[in-house]
């Protein structure tokens, strides 16, 4: 087998002696080219490189769900195709590894390379879906280009939290989980649209869902994790099936208390849940509009602002060794 090593040297748990040990055992029992990224979009290069190639099997990413989101669009740069494209085998390194752990890898390095080493042998792999964000035709985010996401994407307040996160981090902070929780704080005292929201979800046949303050998109359960905890934010989403949503109405104090308790204390049977959350389950096609231009994330990467975003869910869209 020959496969290509995506390595990204920023990855937060991983050190440089850790990655020597994991690529001297992946060589071990494959053909192995192993690279490391030197800018933001070079996985997504190197996957697209493996795409193309007619030789490479498999694309091994050790980093994070940031680094497998890259790789991810690299491969599919062009479409799904299970039967030409190489699979995909992830290392996690990063700070919350969601995609690498909702596959049931282990969120250590090396113990997920064994498990990874241990399903090539066994020849196990499975088929996930995957979820795909364009801009919309006919709004001014038209020519926003198509991008694949793994495990999740937002519109609004979620990835406003996502955005202050990257801010912090590049004034070099750490990703750390209390990080995470102040910037939740600080953007909900920010957040001018708490009571009325701003944004509306269509859907072929259906009805529109107006005055919404958020979207969360889940490709896959659990959303995130706060260090070991899961969150559900729409339980019933898995690889199997198209993309689930969860929006709220409203945020005001009472609510956000009342809806980040819920979500803390989620479960793979029930998620946020009452008279100002909406739920959808296994949506092919739609669209989100927003009055204004609000912050868009996908699998953790803050994407700027946008005022309307088409998605579809994509089933058997990847291959991926586990």
């Amino acid at each position: 087998m020959r496969a290509l090593l995506v390595v990204n040297p920023a990855a937060t748990t991983t050190s440089a002696r850790v990655r020597d040990v994991l690529i001297h055992a992946l060589a071990s029992e494959m053909k192995l080219e192993a690279i490391t990224t030197e800018y933001r979009g070079h996985a997504r290069d190197l996957g697209r490189r493996a795409a193309e190639s007619k030789d490479i099997d498999l694309v091994v990413a050790l980093g994070g769900d940031g680094t497998v989101n890259e790789v991810v669009n690299g491969l599919l740069h062009n479409g799904p195709d299970l039967e030409r494209l190489p699979g995909l085998a992830v290392v996690p390194g990063g700070s919350t590894n969601v995609f690498a752990r909702a596959l049931g890898l282990p969120n250590d390095a090396v113990e997920a390379t064994g498990a990874i080493l241990d399903a090539l042998r066994e020849r196990s792999e499975r088929t996930v879906s995957l979820g795909l964000a364009a801009g919309t035709p006919g709004t001014e985010d038209e020519g926003v280009p198509a991008r694949w996401f793994t495990f999740c994407a937002g519109l609004g307040f979620d990835a406003g939290v996502v955005g202050r996160v990257e801010q912090q981090r590049e004034r070099g902070k750490r990703s750390t989980h209390a990080l995470y929780v102040r910037q939740v704080v600080r953007q909900f005292l920010d957040e001018p649209r708490r009571r009325h929201g701003a944004i509306t979800l269509e859907r072929p046949g259906e009805d529109p869902v107006t005055d919404l303050v958020l979207s969360i998109i889940c490709n896959t359960s659990p959303y995130t994790y706060l260090g070991n905890r899961p969150m559900y934010a729409s339980p019933e989403a898995s690889f199997e099936t198209a993309l689930d949503v969860l929006s709220l109405s409203k945020l005001s104090p009472t609510a956000a208390a009342r809806y980040g308790t819920q979500l803390l204390t989620s479960t793979p049977e029930r998620g946020p849940h009452g008279k100002h959350a909406v739920s959808l389950h296994d949506l092919t096609d739609f669209s989100l509009h927003s009055k204004v231009p609000l912050p868009f994330q996908m699998d953790g990467d803050h994407l700027g602002l946008r005022t309307s975003v088409t998605f579809t869910g994509v089933r058997r869209a990847l291959r991926v060794i586990v």
